[in-house]
């Protein structure tokens, strides 16, 4: 079997590829804002089941990350978002238990539709940004909620190292 990788191809043997490079998977996290509220799902599956999150998930193949974003918010929370900005890109290994994830987060204002669980959310609402309890949500969300906070008065662009 032949692989490309880095403009070159390869010859292997089936499986080798994903053994030899073991890349992380894409996904895409969307803050939906109106004025003092946003949007969070309690997860309804593992890993963090009943914690709050962000609503959000994997990027498929052939889709724009846009598409992902708009989609995923959607099918979480049956809202339909309007990307605004991007937050910013959160790539710590260790951000998801499940292996390791990086996530680009945007920041959409809500276009239609009333918050209300679908997918693998077990419950949506909206949540004042001042009264959420960052300390406790799921993957690294809270930390992606704070950097939104800051991002609120200095609009600037944010990472999971900075």
């Amino acid at each position: 079997m032949k692989k490309c990788f880095q403009g070159r191809c390869y010859r292997i043997d089936k499986g080798e590829w994903m053994k030899k490079y073991k890349n992380p998977t894409l996904t895409v996290d969307i803050i939906i804002q109106d004025n003092n509220h946003i949007v969070l799902v309690k997860r309804g599956l593992s890993p963090y089941k009943g914690k709050l999150a962000i609503p959000g998930g994997h990027i498929e193949y052939g889709e724009t990350i846009e598409h992902a974003a708009t989609r995923e918010a959607e099918e979480e929370t049956s809202v339909k978002a309007k990307l605004k900005h991007i937050l910013g890109v959160y790539s710590d290994p260790d951000r998801d238990p499940c292996g390791h994830s990086i996530s680009t987060v945007f920041i959409a204002e809500a276009a239609e539709g009333k918050p209300h669980a679908g997918s693998d959310a077990a419950k949506v609402d909206w949540y004042n940004i001042d009264e959420i309890d960052t300390s406790n949500m799921a993957f690294d969300h809270g930390k992606i909620i704070e950097d939104y906070k800051k991002w609120r008065k200095i609009k600037e662009t944010f990472w999971s190292t900075r």
